[in-house]
């Protein structure tokens, strides 16, 4: 009864529908099964703290060499466990940890927003070359979108955990954008879900439009930062200068002197002398 309890609580804590539960066979190994489930966060959440310093360390190094850094901003997540059990449920594959690990590669994502379009390139093509991970499987959505118009590049990466029984691969999902494209996908984002997901298409065209517009200006700023450097290396054009600011030296600077206040005279005041004005006459 104890063991049933236990795993009731776990189950709650899935904050799973009942409909879905229902497939979940409640046996000996069960109890078992669902401490391994809730264990899995917690390596995905390593694999993402180690993925996060390897990116920490690209853009510090980059920021030195090149005096900036491509990367723009990294967001992480990891997936609430009702949707890993509803997208193993779409994918038509049993409820069970090892179809989890092995079919749903998104448990753990992180978002990396580049600038330009060039530097996604860039970060992928080092990514592929690092002996500290191993890139799986790579979806080129920049070069062939998707219907709706989103745009994206993803990484399906295993990242090295060494636990206590031994080093453990945990895939992570990398998705690389620039901020055109970040922007638009939010916003997709939220009006898909303000149309619980069913777009009308009227609104499903214009958002196409906008993914467009997007990619075209990806593509313009990334014009005129090639005609820039290409003007920098001809020495056509220099990087202005900050004004220098040297601060005053004593002496150099004089206080403001106070105007003399003199205070107001008061004007003489003579007590007129009897006779200076005569008396009125009684009866004039």
């Amino acid at each position: 009864m104890e063991e049933y309890d236990s795993t009731q609580a776990a189950l709650n804590q899935l904050q799973v529908h009942v409909k879905d539960l229902q497939k979940w066979q409640v046996d000996e190994g069960f109890a078992r099964q669902m401490e391994n489930f809730k264990a899995l966060p917690a390596l995905y959440r390593h694999a993402l703290n180690e993925l996060e310093n390897k990116i920490d360390v690209i853009k510090t190094q980059w920021q030195i060499r090149d005096g900036f850094s491509p990367i723009e901003h990294v967001k992480t997540r990891i997936k609430e466990p009702k949707s890993i059990l509803q997208k193993l449920e779409r994918k038509g594959h049993e409820l069970t940890l090892d179809n989890m690990e092995q079919h749903i590669h998104d448990i753990a994502g992180m978002r990396i927003v580049c600038a330009f379009v060039k530097d996604i390139y860039r970060l992928v093509d080092h990514l592929c070359g690092r002996e500290d991970l191993r890139v799986l499987e790579i979806k080129d959505y920049i070069t062939n979108p998707k219907p709706n118009g989103y745009q994206s590049l993803h990484i399906i990466a295993a990242i090295p955990l060494v636990l206590l029984e031994g080093t453990r691969w945990v895939k992570v999902e990398i998705q690389l954008r620039t901020l055109a494209m970040d922007f638009w996908a939010s916003m997709e984002h939220i009006l898909y879900y303000k149309f619980d997901k069913r777009l009308p298409p009227h609104v499903a065209e214009e958002l196409k439009e906008a993914a467009r517009a997007a990619d075209e200006l990806d593509q313009r700023m990334l014009r005129l930062r090639r005609e820039i450097l290409e003007l920098t290396e001809r020495g056509e054009y220099a990087e202005p200068q900050r004004a220098e600011y040297a601060e005053p030296q004593r002496g150099e600077y004089a206080e403001p002197q106070r105007a003399e206040y003199a205070e107001p005279q008061r004007a003489e005041y003579a007590e007129p002398q009897r006779g200076e004005y005569p008396e009125p006459q009684r009866g004039e």
